[in-house]
Formats: structure tokens, sequence, C-alpha cells
């Protein structure tokens, strides 16, 4: 098979979401290590110059560097996208492209205007910041999702889904600041995200196959995890002091969000074992 044969648009697409996802990881650790104001509220350069000459700031360029390839990727996910018939892949890359001006404009300020600051990040700008990377990195998925082309028993898929989902809360709960059996450092905080945007794509792959099954309600379960999980991300980003009732409603995030996944997960079941023929329809 050459390479030609194997780059295939869905493999280049879920390529660019790994990709996207590892960006994420890569500007928590940044921004939790403090390296983002490294380079003297400087952007886009670093040091007085193109080049890094610390370690923190070497962080800092390497975050730029990465995002600057990713985003070409991303471009290149878009253009593709226009040379297929698939409607829905084309709104979604292109969205993902149209956002990504904004998601420069932010991480600029991020690390020029907040640098002036007190106390370095503010939480508007760090909630902005992940919620256009969440955005971004939801219509990529949402776009390699649309450009495969899925087999099997659409049940079995939605269960799978719901299944990783439900690991990914689990293992981003257990690295959270919830419990905290280890520090809740900047590697842990970016293996917190990894996971929770491993939760996140999970889902989306749940909510689009369930609307070809048996039970397209449940969607509405697949949304609310959604929307917790989300709300457990922000406060993970120390968006507001971390008290013991913050601590209580971070926590109940995760409760409703894993209680949710695994309830869903169990209707998804049910609705398999009735062995209705819709359950055999590829989504």
């Amino acid at each position: 098979m050459s390479l030609r044969d194997w780059v295939t648009f869905p493999r280049f697409a879920a390529f660019t979401t790994g990709l996207t996802l590892s960006l994420v990881m890569l500007g928590i650790y940044t921004a939790a290590t403090g390296s983002g104001l490294a380079c003297s509220a400087q952007w886009p350069l670093c040091d007085g110059g193109l080049l890094p000459q610390t370690i923190p700031s070497f962080i800092e360029w390497f975050h730029r560097l990465v995002a600057m390839v990713t985003g070409w990727f991303i471009l290149g996910t878009a253009l593709w996208s226009w040379r297929r018939d698939g409607v829905e892949e084309r709104l979604t890359a292109t969205l993902s492209v149209v956002l990504l001006p904004l998601q420069i404009s932010i991480g600029a300020v991020t690390v020029t205007l907040n640098g002036f600051l007190p106390s370095g990040y503010s939480a508007p700008t760090q909630g902005a910041h992940l919620a256009v990377a969440l955005t971004i990195f939801s219509l990529l998925v949402w776009t390699t999702l649309s450009a495969r082309s899925e087999d099997g028993p659409v049940l079995d898929r939605i269960r799978r889904a719901l299944a990783v989902a439900f690991g990914a809360v689990i293992a981003g709960a257990f690295v959270s600041r919830v419990f905290a059996p280890i520090p809740y450092g900047p590697a842990v905080q970016a293996v917190f995200y990894g996971a929770s945007l491993v939760a996140v794509a999970a889902l989306l792959a749940a909510t689009r196959w369930l609307a070809a099954s048996p039970v397209p309600h449940l969607r509405v379960a697949t949304a609310t995890a959604l929307a917790a999980l989300f709300v457990a991300m922000l406060l993970g980003r120390d968006l507001v002091f971390y008290t013991s009732t913050v601590r209580l409603v971070n926590a109940g995030a995760f409760l409703v969000s894993g209680v949710v996944i695994a309830l869903a997960a169990v209707l998804a079941r049910r609705a398999r074992s009735d062995d209705d023929p819709a359950g055999s329809v590829a989504g």
C-alpha cells in the first residue's frame, strides 16, 4: 500500500484531532508551570528574539511551535474536506478554522497583557482559552466521525463509546483536584485534561450514533454528561478559589457525569438485549 492510499481523509482528520488533544495537554502544562509568562510578556518573540534562552521559555516556545503545526493541520483538514462530498464534515472542519484566530488572540493576551497582572493569568482569559480549545477539539472530533464509515451494530458501538467515556471520567476524577491522591502539579493537570478530552470524544461519538439507534432519547444523557464534565474541567483551571464548597461542586460534576454515562450504558444494553432489528443499523 502506497502512502497516498494509506493517508485517507478520515485518518488525516483523526491525526489532526489527536494532535489537537496533545496541544491542549501541552498548553495546560505550559500554563501550570508558569512558562507562558517566561518570555517576558513577549509574543510572538521570546527572550528578545525568536529562540528561547531558558527552560521555562523553551516550554512556552515549544508550545507555540506545536500550536503552529497543529493550526496548519487544522487548515489542511478543512481544505481537504471541501474536496469531498460530505456537507457536515465541511461545516465542522471550516468552523474549527474560523475559531483559530480567536484562540490565537486569546493565547497572545494570556502571555502579554495578563503577564502584567499582579496574579499573572486571569480567570476570564483562562476560561475563554479552554472553552475555545474544547470547541475546536469537539468540531474536529465531529469531522472525524462524519468522515468515517462505521460497520457493525450501532448499539454495540454506542456501548463501547460509553465504556470509554466512563473509564476516562473515572481516570480524570482520580487525578483531579477533588481527590488529589497525588499532587495536582503541571504534569498531573495535563493528564487530567487529556483524560477529560478522551471522555469528550467518546461522548460525542455516542451522541452521534444514538441518532441512528432505537434509543435516540439517550442523547439527553450524553449531553448532560458532557455539560457536567465541562464544569469539572473549568474548575480544574483555578478559575475560582478552590474552597470546600467548590470542591463539593467539582465532585458533584464528576458524579453526575459518571452516573449518567453508566445509566445510558445500561439502557443501551437493555435495548440491545431486546433484539430490536434497528439495533443492527449502522449509523
